[in-house]
């Protein structure tokens, strides 16, 4: 719960942004050894994963756009801001997409080397948002609520006393889900070693991140906007509704992989 680690001159180096960064470093690493696996070349993957770390941040800058109300695209914050994890998701995906087909890469193979490292990157970028207090939970009385600092409060927004003026403790959901996709992640390298066919890994990563998501934003309390009014028509959070779709496109994509890869070993 230290937002600012230092400051040079008046420009604030933040712990968000250092977690943030040792992330995208890591995963871009752990991307490249399991892509090595599948016969891909690493110089390859590394350049393949600054576009994606490009398209995953216009990606959540756009999709901050359309769920937050007054943002300001010509100010320092909203630069700093992680933006929408989701918009940050569906960008890579695209760049993946788009980049695979000028470096003539296979598709799936590049995807399931890069799942993984999604799940590590986030596993780092969740102890970030933990250290500046955003993405926080409901208040609660459990042993594991947490009271964040007033540093947090300035910098976040992320409420520190209760209505009767008493320190409020929150539900950790940023350490919850670092901790679970650690754990994802460990499980993906797992599966990489014994996946039955290409895009496996990918489509797990999809339905798994989908449902964890979907649950933990029950105990999620920051505001996070409302997507073309359809928070308020159903109740349900826009992380909830976006986890909806990713998990019936994964559903869907693992039923036309299976199927495909029937189809191949008939032929052979």
């Amino acid at each position: 719960m230290y937002p600012e680690l230092f400051r040079i001159g008046e420009f604030p180096i933040t712990t968000y942004g250092i977690w943030l960064a040792l992330g995208m470093l890591v995963g871009l690493y752990a991307a490249s050894r399991l892509g090595a696996r599948d016969g891909l070349p690493r110089e390859r993957i590394y350049d393949l994963g600054l576009w994606v770390l490009v398209g995953g941040l216009v990606g959540s800058k756009v999709l901050m756009l359309f769920v937050e109300e007054n943002v300001n695209i010509f100010t320092l914050d909203f630069l700093r801001s992680g933006g929408v994890f989701y918009g940050g998701l569906i960008g890579g995906f695209l760049a993946v997409v788009i980049i695979v087909r000028l470096y003539k890469l296979p598709f799936w193979k590049v995807a399931d080397a890069f799942a993984p490292a999604v799940a590590l990157g986030q596993a780092f970028g969740r102890q970030g948002c933990f250290a500046a207090g955003c993405c926080w939970g409901k208040p609660t009385d459990w042993a594991w609520g947490v009271h964040f600092s007033k540093l947090g409060n300035e910098y976040t927004g992320v409420p520190i006393y209760g209505p009767e003026g008493g320190d409020l403790h929150l539900h950790p959901t940023q350490l919850i889900e670092s901790l679970t996709m650690l754990a994802v992640f460990g499980f993906l390298v797992w599966l990489h070693r014994r996946k039955k066919f290409s895009g496996q890994i990918l489509i797990t990563y999809g339905i798994i991140y989908s449902i964890l998501r979907f649950s933990i934003e029950f105990i999620r309390d920051d505001p996070r906007g409302d997507l073309l009014g359809l928070t308020t028509l159903t109740g349900l959070s826009t992380s909830q509704l976006v986890s909806l779709v990713v998990a019936a496109a994964s559903v869907i994509f693992l039923i036309w992989r299976l199927r495909a890869t029937e189809t191949e070993l008939t032929d052979s």
